[in-house]
């Protein structure tokens, strides 16, 4: 098996703002703690031109432009209140750099289920002591920081834990995001009989082990993938480009955010292995 390669990390922290309680300031930069996949596929054409998606009406079929689209709350099936993006923005909270940290509380309070997104916050400047301190005494008492900011025009609620001296945020999924288990329509629990707990007992016993294998974290089919795009490029076959464009091609509209998502992620995806 042919291990991914590591992706190169983002320069620079994407997010700063400053952990606040009582009369405790700590700065933080905000590091996102994901990685983009190691091997990813992209929509092209056979002859290598890359894709992008357009909106179509499906009564004439024909394209959408920018200026004809609005955003639409449906209220009942075929039924919609539009919503302006003035109005849009009206609703933002008010932008702000702090981390309003509301409570601490045991961290087997907070079910996993509710985690979203992982970031590394990193002591900015001449905070290192602070920071270093908070994150000792966090994990020391076993206690997670829940707090609130403001980033991307939303408000979010992290969870702030704390391991090996390093602080961690988890964006928090809010309670109507996730769906109870009663909403899935289980079967009501029955006894189960002794000798099928015997049973199931006697096999998962047999499956335990002391401490969780690291190897299970590793995304076999991203290898496998990546081996198959090494087999191809060393034997020259399904290789594609992009064809040159003839000049002034495609001048006539230019997504300029499409142009710098793409560009953003070159930057941290990885290099074609044999590129």
């Amino acid at each position: 098996m042919v291990e991914p390669e590591e992706p190169s990390a983002p320069s620079g922290s994407f997010w700063s703002g400053t952990i606040t309680f009582g009369l405790v300031s700590i700065a933080v930069d905000f590091y996102s703690a994901q990685r983009p996949k190691t091997a990813q596929l992209k929509m092209v054409d056979r002859h290598g031109g890359g894709l992008h998606r357009r909106y179509f009406c499906p009564r004439d079929h024909q394209p959408v432009g920018g200026e004809e689209i609005v955003r639409g709350y449906e209220i009942e099936a075929g039924r919609y209140i539009v919503v302006a993006d003035e109005e849009l923005a009206a609703l933002e909270p008010k932008k702000s750099r702090e981390i309003d940290l509301r409570c601490f509380v045991e961290a087997a309070e907070v079910d996993p289920a509710y985690f979203q997104h992982a970031y590394f916050l990193v002591p900015a400047g001449a905070v290192n002591k602070a920071y270093r301190l908070l994150a000792e005494i966090m994990e020391r008492q076993g206690r997670v920081g829940i707090a609130t900011f403001v980033m991307r025009e939303r408000e979010h609620l992290v969870a702030i834990l704390a391991e090996g001296g390093v602080l961690r945020a988890e964006t928090l999924r809010f309670a109507d995001e996730l769906r109870r288990p009663e909403s899935i329509g289980l079967p009501p629990l029955t006894k189960a009989p002794a000798s099928m707990v015997k049973r199931f007992s006697r096999e998962i016993e047999r499956l335990r082990q002391k401490e969780f294998d690291p190897d299970l974290l590793h995304d076999r089919h991203a290898h496998r993938l990546l081996d198959l795009v090494r087999d191809k490029l060393a034997a020259g076959t399904d290789v594609v480009e992009k064809p040159a464009e003839a000049p002034g091609e495609g001048a006539e509209i230019i997504d300029l955010m499409a142009i710098i998502k793409e560009r953003f992620r070159a930057e941290k995806k990885e290099a074609l292995p044999g590129g």
